[in-house]
């Protein structure tokens, strides 16, 4: 206990006094306030980190599930994405991340990089899907089929993301992302993974530094049930998001505590 409440203190020990803690009136990850003597790192504007940190923000502040009812917990985020969330109990913490990077390249119609594996390795590429290609349960087993006409629509997108979502998790995507040895090193889409059942995941959606190079980072989680994507609060200091990227890697979240070393990072 006395060494989680080390970190807790650790964790803003550089980066006070904050700029505004209320999060009315926001309307991007990018507009989310600064630390005093912060300023957000440059990222290209084709990057996945330019695009996480144009992702819209919710009005309404509440993380509902996918069944349309509150999260009985509404003390985690900090502020939610507007990005949709379907009846289905299906984009819970790994399924988040896999969403965000694959809209990211769906936008950027780079749909040869939109690929993931499932937990017992069958690779689930949307380039397939879109020629018409379709992913059926044969023995245990999923097997790619010639099933139907070619469709680009957002609506087939989707339903590819629900496979995704179906057969993936935390177990299949760490295997997928690798290891970053330094926290200092940090940067937008980067994913706090631990693999396991239960596990859980968390991604980097904005990074900011001073003078000094001292870095500071935003969090975006699912959690299960599915649910509203959503900035999470730093809960050494419930108002605030933005966490330290200090010497230790342990990170302690509103709902999961990650153990060292499980920062990792997408390939491309």
């Amino acid at each position: 206990m006395q060494y989680v409440i080390y970190l807790m203190l650790l964790v803003f020990s550089h980066a006070a006094p904050f700029n505004n803690t209320d999060p009315t009136g926001l309307t991007t990850v990018g507009s989310i306030p600064l630390p005093q003597g912060f300023y957000r790192m440059a990222q290209p504007a084709s990057s996945f980190g330019s695009w996480l940190r144009s992702l819209p923000l919710k009005t309404d502040n509440t993380v509902y599930l996918f069944n349309g009812l509150p999260k009985l917990n509404q003390s985690a985020q900090y502020a939610v994405i507007n990005i949709s969330l379907n009846n289905k109990d299906l984009q819970q913490c790994a399924d988040a991340v896999i969403r965000l990077k694959a809209e990211y390249h769906y936008y950027r119609k780079d749909y040869d990089k939109i690929k993931f594996h499932t937990t017992d390795g069958t690779l689930l590429d949307y380039a397939s899907w879109r020629k018409g290609y379709r992913f059926h349960l044969q023995k245990g087993r999923l097997v790619k089929v010639l099933a139907t006409k070619p469709s680009t629509d957002s609506a087939s997108f989707k339903q590819y993301l629900d496979l995704v979502f179906s057969y993936a998790g935390t177990l299949s995507l760490q295997k997928e992302l690798y290891p970053v040895t330094s926290l200092k090193n940090i940067i937008p889409g980067d994913v706090f993974i631990q693999g396991g059942s239960p596990g859980h995941a968390v991604i980097v959606v904005d990074v900011a530094q001073n003078a000094r190079g001292e870095r500071l980072f935003l969090l975006a989680q699912s959690y299960m049930p599915a649910q509203d994507i959503h900035i999470l609060r730093n809960p050494a200091h419930s108002l605030i998001p933005w966490y330290a990227a200090g010497e230790h890697t342990d990170l302690l979240t509103p709902e999961w505590y990650f153990r060292n070393n499980c920062l990792r990072r997408f390939p491309d």
